[in-house]
């Protein structure tokens, strides 16, 4: 029987919603942002969630619990992680996102937003994000899915994306055509011990 692993990216935040990079600001969701989590939440409604894993930061938090509140599972039992961060964004932390790309343009622009190894002063790189959440995934998540537990994970657009590389081995020259919106939910089915290819839901 398969089971399954569901990745959640955080509702919309305060600082999405002015277009400012966030990185490791602890801001809360906005009520757009909320009701994106219960809407996650609610596609999973008929899964049994048998273990939740989530950043530490506020925004995924409270994505978690609107999630699996709506999905009528308030008490799945959750393991919060640093290494499921966002992005360490440095010295363009709190700034606009598109002020910077009219001073720097667009090619270096979606280099540094979406690039694999670009790097960001007193920052990280999205490399040095999947060094962290790869292990933790090997290490912690991926022996409860070989158990059949499903698996909810609540966290931060650049921690998802790096996870899916790791997953699905998207190519260092691919990565940037990887994306997922506030509040998006992406599943995979873990069966014959091993995760089908995802699925956006």
């Amino acid at each position: 029987m398969a089971n399954y692993l569901f990745l959640i990216r955080h509702g919309a935040s305060e600082w999405n919603e002015l277009g400012l990079w966030t990185g490791w600001t602890d801001v809360g969701l906005t009520p757009k942002g909320f009701e994106e989590a219960r809407t996650a939440g609610k596609k999973l409604r008929g899964v049994k969630l048998d273990r939740a894993h989530v950043s530490p930061l506020k925004r995924a938090k409270q994505t978690l619990v609107e999630a699996v509140s709506a999905a009528g599972q308030p008490d799945v039992p959750v393991q919060v992680s640093g290494a499921l961060l966002e992005r360490d964004y440095g010295r363009f932390t709190a700034k606009n996102k598109w002020q910077v790309k009219e001073e720097i343009g667009s090619e270096a622009f979606e280099k540094l937003r979406r690039g694999w190894d670009v790097h960001v002063p007193e920052g990280e790189t999205l490399k040095m994000v999947h060094e962290r959440v790869a292990p933790y995934f090997d290490h912690f998540i991926l022996p409860e899915l070989r158990e059949g537990k499903n698996v909810v994970i609540a966290a931060h657009g650049n921690t998802l994306r790096a996870l899916i590389k790791h997953l699905e081995h998207v190519p260092d020259g691919e990565i940037h055509k990887v994306e997922i919106g506030t509040g998006e939910m992406v599943a995979y089915e873990m069966k014959n011990n091993r995760l089908l290819r995802r699925n956006v839901v």
